[in-house]
């Protein structure tokens, strides 16, 4: 039995999470709390990983596994699914790079966030956040060109990264209102959304059972 150290509000974990739903290997993940934290370390988790951060997957031999594009690429392995991680050429650096553009968007979108709900307000740096945004807005400027050549049916890693990082947005950034200047974008993500994999994986606030 595979093991996830999890937080149901993390776009990472939702990543790693509608990735083994994709495998057909959510039903074989054991789901352990824990309560990652900018600050405060979670020994449940820093055992397992020095950074003590989610997601970390912990495989049936102990040997732990992280972060989540790790992790995304040994379930995809795992269960057989080419279509998130292809083989080579032009394809795989597709996909790898759709994905580091989620990644960064979701990093500098947490960086925001942390600024407002992790520093004491004297501490707080708002041309930082406004900087963080920026690459928000940005990356979303990508996406929007991206949007009429995304998959729905059989997305690559890169696809599920994108899905779930604008997920994110809607989760702790509705202000941005970001499908009023992004429609195409907009339009991708609602059909995307309605797979089975990213249904099953919405984001919600700490509960005690499973994502």
């Amino acid at each position: 039995m595979l093991q996830l150290l999890y937080a149901p509000t993390s776009p990472y974990v939702r990543k790693v999470v509608a990735c083994a739903h994709l495998c057909g290997l959510a039903d074989r993940i054991e789901w352990l709390d824990s309560a990652a934290n900018p600050i405060r370390r979670d020994a449940r988790i820093a055992v397992h990983n020095p950074l003590a951060k989610v997601p970390t997957l912990i495989l049936p031999d102990g040997q732990p596994l992280y972060d989540s594009r790790v992790i995304c690429e040994y379930l995809a392995d795992l269960g057989g699914n080419p279509d998130l991680f292809p083989a080579a050429g032009p394809q795989r650096w597709q996909a790898l790079t759709r994905q580091a553009l989620g990644d960064g968007l979701l990093d500098a979108a947490l960086l925001a966030r942390y600024e407002s709900t992790a520093r004491p307000p004297e501490w707080q740096w708002p041309a930082w956040r406004e900087a963080q945004l920026t690459k928000v807005a940005a990356c979303l400027d990508t996406i929007e060109t991206l949007a009429p050549n995304l998959a729905l049916d059989t997305p690559s890693i890169g696809e599920l990264t994108l899905g779930c990082a604008l997920g994110y947005l809607d989760f702790r950034f509705p202000e941005l209102d970001w499908r009023a200047r992004h429609p195409a974008a907009a339009g991708w993500e609602a059909s995307f959304r309605a797979l089975p994999a990213l249904q099953a994986t919405l984001p919600h606030e700490p509960e005690t059972t499973r994502p």
